[in-house]
């Protein structure tokens, strides 16, 4: 087995490198002075099962572009099976077309990657399940679910509490977390009555004195979960936090979630942490290397991954 880090995410690397004490083959990943980028295997591995462990987080194209040439410099290398790891699989959130003339470009980066001649890939909580048969490999998508499930248990000791997702696409997640740690289920029900007026948010579920946490993939600028936990204050929730699997959380997102009714939001490191999420006393990151490096294991092993998760 040969594990590659790329530069989205060193430490995350290492933490998976660590956990199953195998050293992370030395590699070079650089820019030239026009942006170009170059990488360089710098060890053997020819017949090895490679893992090339990447998330696409900000910036964006330029983590595509390493994942990309660093699959080519690994086929050339003569390895004898790629492995895609993406912790974040970015631009899954255009996962369909929403105008006359948009593009679908989770597709399109599902068919480069394919082209660029990985054999499988390895992800966790895509946006949307479905987004697994854009691709004509193999495809195993983790989730963060039984890390949330721990920290909840561990957390909430003797709480009454209620997962709530913060809209209608997010149910199937949060029922299955609520089933597995034994607890309530509640939506939020987002809507626009008319263009230009606020969204009004409604409560489907019982929450008044309930320790309510929100549950979803993917926190931007944070505007959902910060809506959605006024609403669940309005209807008498006891506290309200959140478990987030990827951590964007782009522009003046950490300042409107300590700003915010919400006492935490809790997120996993499959995106490196900002100065600004590293220093947040609301925001704090929970290890899936753990989770990821088993994963990495398993399908070196040509064990079952699902078995994991049961």
């Amino acid at each position: 087995m040969k594990l590659i880090s790329g530069n989205s995410n060193r430490q995350l690397s290492e933490a998976i490198s660590s956990y199953l004490n195998v050293p992370l083959t030395q590699a070079s990943v650089k820019h030239f002075a026009d942006q170009e980028i170059f990488v360089e295997i710098m060890e053997n591995v020819r017949g090895e099962d490679c893992f090339f462990i990447q998330s696409t987080s900000y910036p964006a194209n330029d983590h595509l572009m390493e994942l990309l040439i660093a699959i080519d410099a690994l086929k050339r290398g003569s390895a004898r099976r790629i492995t895609a790891v993406l912790p974040y699989f970015g631009y899954a959130r255009q996962d369909r077309k929403t105008g006359g003339r948009t593009p679908i470009s989770a597709k399109l980066v599902a068919d480069i990657i394919t082209a660029a001649g990985a054999d499988r890939v390895l992800t966790m909580d895509l946006h949307a399940g479905q987004i697994q048969g854009f691709f004509d490999i193999p495809v195993d998508n983790l989730t963060a679910a039984p890390v949330f499930a721990s920290h909840i248990d561990e957390q909430f000791k003797g709480e009454k509490i209620c997962i709530v997702s913060p809209d209608v696409g997010g149910v199937v997640r949060a029922r299955a977390l609520a089933k597995r740690i034994g607890a309530d289920l509640a939506i939020i029900d987002k809507r626009r009555e008319k263009a230009g007026v606020s969204e009004v948010m409604h409560v489907i579920g019982e929450v008044d004195g309930k320790v309510c946490i929100l549950v979803d993939d993917i926190v931007d600028s944070g505007g959902t979960l910060c809506n959605a936990a006024v609403a669940l204050g309005e209807k008498g929730a006891k506290e309200v936090h959140s478990y987030v699997v990827h951590g964007v959380l782009s522009g003046k997102a950490v300042e409107k979630i300590e700003n915010s009714p919400m006492k935490s939001l809790m997120i996993t490191d499959s995106i490196l942490a900002t100065e600004e999420v590293s220093a947040s006393k609301s925001v704090r990151q929970l290890s899936v290397s753990e989770l990821i490096g088993e994963a990495i294991l398993r399908t070196a092993e040509e064990r079952s991954i699902s078995a994991l998760f049961k």
